[in-house]
C-alpha cells in the first residue's frame, strides 16, 4: 500500500522577505563586529604612533640641547686657538728680544691660563654632549626599526664627543707641565742664573710645548667638524620622522573615525549592534543628570552662572594638575547616585562621568577620586582622576557632542606606561535647553 505524502506548503511571500530581512540584518551586525574590530586595531596604531611621536620628540629636545653644546665647544675652541696663536706670538718676541723677556713670559703665563680654562670647558660640555646623545640613542632604541638610523648616528655623536673630550684632555695636561715649565724658567730668570744659551734652550722646550698644544687643538677643530656633521645627520632623521609620523598619524586618526562613525550610523539606523546596550545605558544616564541639575535650579541650589562656570582654578600641589569650579560641590552631591549605578550594569564597564563642554571631571567614580600622594605622578594618573580636565581627542569629543551618541575607541593612559584599550559611549547633557557636558561611558571590549 502506497503512502502519500503531502507536498510542504510554499512560504508565503510575507515569510520569504522576513527571512530576507533577517539575513541581511545577521549580516549588517557581522559588519559591525567587522567594523568595531577594525576599529581596536586602528586605535591600538594610532597608540603606537603616539609613543613614537614622544619619541621623536624627546630625540629633538636631544638635537636642540647639543646644538647649543657644540656651539659652545665652538667658541671654547676658538678661544684656545687665539691663545695659543698668543703664546707663540709671545715666544718669538722673548727669544728676539731678551731683555724682555720676564714681561713675555708672565704674558705667556697668562695666555696659557685662558687655554686651560677654555679646554677645561670643552671637556665639560663634551661629557654634557656624550650623556645628550647617549639619551637619544636610547630612546632611538624604544623606537624599534624607525628609529634604528638615528641610534646609529647617535651613537657616532657619542663617540665623537668621547674624542674630543680626550683632545681637551691632552690639551689641559701639556698646558699644566707647560705651566710648571714656565714658572721654573721664571725664577731662574729672576735670580739672574741663567745664561743666554741656557735661556735659549728653555725658549725652545716652551715652544715645542705649544706647538704640541696647537696640534692637540687642530686635531679637535677637526673632531669637531666631523661631530657637526654627524650632528646635522640627527637633526635631518628627526625631521624625516618627524614628518613620517605625521602623515602616519594623520591616516590613522582618519581611518579611526571612519570606522567610528560606520558603527554609529549602523547603530543609528536602529540595528541592534553589540554596543546599543552601552548607547542607551549612556543616554539614560545623561538624561538623569540632566534632570538632577535642572532640579538642583529651581529649588536654587545653585545659579545658572555657577553651575555653567568654566573658571577653573589651579589646585596647588597637584600632579597631574587638579582644578575646582563653582559647581563641584552640587556634583558631588548629586553625580555618585547616577554614575556608580551604571557601574554596575555591566562587568566591562570601566567608568561612567559627567564632563563639562570642556572635558572638566569635577566627580569621577569612588574609586577614581583616591587623594593624590605627592610625587608619585604614575599613582596619581590611575587613581586620582576627579577635578581634572580631560581635553584630548576623545576627552573633548565626549563632551561636546550634540548628537544623540557618539561611539569612540581609545587608548586610556594609566599612568607608568601602562595603557588600556577602550570603547566610549556619549551622550549629551542639556539643563533647560542648554548643553552643558556628556556622559562619558567606557567599557572594554
Amino acid at each position: 500500500m502506497f503512502r502519500w505524502l503531502t507536498p510542504s506548503r510554499a512560504a508565503t511571500p510575507q515569510v520569504e522577505q522576513q527571512r530576507e530581512d533577517n539575513a541581511a540584518l545577521n549580516v549588517v551586525k557581522r559588519l559591525a563586529r567587522a567594523i568595531s574590530t577594525v576599529g581596536k586595531d586602528a586605535a591600538e596604531v594610532r597608540g603606537a604612533l603616539e609613543d613614537t611621536q614622544r619619541i621623536v620628540q624627546a630625540q629633538g629636545q636631544a638635537m636642540q640641547a647639543l646644538a647649543r653644546q657644540l656651539d659652545q665647544i665652538g667658541q671654547a675652541q676658538a678661544a684656545i686657538a687665539a691663545a695659543t696663536a698668543q703664546s707663540a706670538a709671545a715666544v718669538q718676541r722673548a727669544r728676539g728680544a731678551l731683555g724682555g723677556v720676564g714681561g713675555e713670559v708672565g704674558g705667556m703665563a697668562a695666555t696659557l691660563a685662558q687655554v686651560s680654562d677654555a679646554a677645561a670647558e670643552i671637556t665639560r660640555i663634551s661629557l654634557q654632549t656624550r650623556l645628550v646623545a647617549f639619551n637619544a640613542a636610547v630612546e632611538a632604541k624604544h623606537a624599534g626599526e624607525a628609529g634604528r638610523g638615528f641610534a646609529v648616528v647617535a651613537e657616532a655623536v657619542k663617540a665623537l664627543a668621547g674624542q674630543v673630550e680626550a683632545s681637551s684632555k691632552a690639551i689641559v695636561g701639556a698646558i699644566a707641565s707647560l705651566q710648571q715649565r714656565i714658572d721654573r724658567f721664571s725664577a731662574e730668570l729672576a735670580e739672574d742664573a741663567a745664561r743666554p744659551s741656557q735661556i735659549h734652550a728653555a725658549f725652545r722646550e716652551v715652544e715645542q710645548d705649544v706647538q704640541r698644544i696647537a696640534a692637540s687643538a687642530a686635531e679637535s677643530g677637526q673632531q669637531m667638524g666631523l661631530l657637526n656633521e654627524r650632528a646635522q645627520e640627527l637633526e635631518r632623521e628627526v625631521s624625516q620622522a618627524s614628518q613620517g609620523l605625521k602623515v602616519a598619524f594623520d591616516g590613522s586618526d582618519r581611518f579611526l573615525r571612519m570606522a567610528e562613525e560606520l558603527v554609529e550610523q549602523i547603530a543609528g539606523s536602529g540595528v541592534e549592534v553589540d554596543d546599543m546596550p552601552f548607547i542607551r545605558a549612556a543616554q539614560q544616564a545623561a538624561a538623569d543628570i540632566g534632570a538632577l541639575l535642572e532640579d538642583a535650579l529651581r529649588g536654587g541650589r545653585i545659579g545658572e552662572a555657577d553651575l555653567f562656570d568654566a573658571h577653573y582654578r589651579p589646585i596647588d600641589g597637584t600632579q597631574p594638575p587638579q582644578h575646582t569650579t563653582r559647581f563641584c560641590a552640587l556634583t558631588d552631591q548629586l553625580f555618585p547616585a547616577v554614575q556608580e549605578q551604571v557601574l554596575g550594569f555591566s562587568d566591562k564597564v570601566v567608568f561612567c562621568i559627567a564632563a563639562d563642554r570642556n572635558g572638566y571631571i569635577a566627580t569621577h567614580n569612588r574609586k577614581y577620586c583616591q587623594p593624590q600622594r605627592p610625587g608619585d605622578l604614575a599613582w596619581n594618573t590611575a587613581h586620582s582622576r576627579y577635578r581634572r580636565i580631560f581635553d584630548d581627542r576623545t576627552g573633548l569629543a565626549s563632551a561636546r557632542n550634540e548628537r544623540p551618541f557618539l561611539l569612540q575607541t581609545y587608548r586610556r593612559d594609566m599612568g607608568g606606561g601602562r595603557f588600556v584599550l577602550l570603547k566610549e559611549a556619549a551622550a549629551p547633557i542639556t539643563v533647560n535647553g542648554r548643553h552643558w557636558g556628556g556622559l562619558r561611558l567606557a567599557f572594554s571590549f
